[in-house]
């Protein structure tokens, strides 16, 4: 299909059944999902998804240049009441509060989010700089974290480790349509199906008026300097993981993709010895996108 320039139709909310029908998921019917914006103190808004009407047992917080539909699968899969936040500056949420990232600033972000819509959860689960942000907040705000799930990241993750990343999310500035962009967002991500792909930059793009097309995260992009907007170095979070007093889980892709290696493990490990450390053969980076299922299956067994 090639994109015209019309506007192109959208419903966040319309293509849980799609997620389902890939990865075998039971679908009795459109799941119970609200989009809920929390007004912070400077007058900032932080959006999410919640997930059911029940008290939310599960946070997510998902990767850089990714929003909360990240963990629209694993939402489905796991069938619990939960929160996935989009991050400041990603998706619907407003920027950063200083408009460079900073990790303390998300996480206290986070916590005003938490106390506001999911209080009291049996775990944060963190991706990327989602889980960098739940180091932070585990530090910050220990009251808010029981236990958390550290997806395919360590403070050990540095630029060298995830320039294929970093490459991808500075690339083009806008896209001519639709095609375009699915066909680069293809090229980074091989292994996935099409379909998923598409339904992923339906949720993180926005075509504009003359029908070119932007990531949502890149309106924040240029108040923020080059040197923020880089994977960077996290290393004093490892004085964080040794002050962890909660269950703590890695899931680690081990597809080429990932960005943690052998030494982030074993340094995560020796930091905080009951770490349970989990291998998904068949995922790189993006654990909840190429095994979302799995995922899902091992968040569940963690919290009980």
């Amino acid at each position: 299909m090639t994109d015209t320039g019309a506007r192109y139709p959208y419903d966040e909310f319309s293509m849980f059944h799609e997620n389902a029908e890939e990865f075998g998921i039971p679908y009795p019917g459109p799941p119970v999902v609200a989009r809920r914006s929390v007004l912070l103190e400077d007058g900032r808004q932080l959006s999410s998804l919640v997930w059911g009407d029940a008290e939310p047992e599960l946070v997510l917080l998902h990767g850089g240049a990714q929003n909360a539909h990240t963990w629209d699968t694993v939402a489905l899969a796991l069938a619990r009441p939960l929160v996935a936040v989009d991050l400041p500056g990603h998706g619907h949420s407003d920027g950063t509060r200083s408009g460079t990232r900073n990790l303390a600033e998300s996480a206290d972000d986070v916590a005003a989010v938490m106390r506001a819509l999911a209080p009291k959860p049996r775990a944060v689960v963190g991706m990327s700089l989602g889980g960098t942000t739940t180091l932070a907040l585990a530090d910050r705000h220990p009251d808010l974290v029981a236990s958390l799930v550290l997806v395919d990241v360590t403070p050990g993750v540095n630029a060298e480790k995830a320039k294929a990343i970093t490459d991808f999310v500075r690339g083009p500035a806008s896209f001519p349509d639709l095609d375009a962009i699915l066909a680069r967002t293809v090229e980074h991500n091989p292994t996935r199906s099409v379909a998923s792909l598409r339904r992923g930059i339906l949720h993180n793009a926005l075509q504009q008026e003359d029908g070119t097309w932007v990531w949502r995260y890149a309106r924040h992009r240029s108040s923020e300097p080059p040197a923020q907007r880089e994977a960077g170095t996290f290393g004093d979070l490892w004085e964080a993981v040794s002050r962890l007093e909660v269950p703590v889980m890695l899931v680690r892709g081990m597809r080429p993709q990932s960005v943690v290696d052998d030494s982030d493990e074993a340094e995560l490990v020796r930091r905080c010895p009951g770490a349970r450390i989990e291998h998904v053969e068949n995922a790189g980076h993006s654990v909840q996108g190429d095994a979302p299922v799995e995922l899902a299956r091992l968040i569940a067994d963690f919290v009980g």
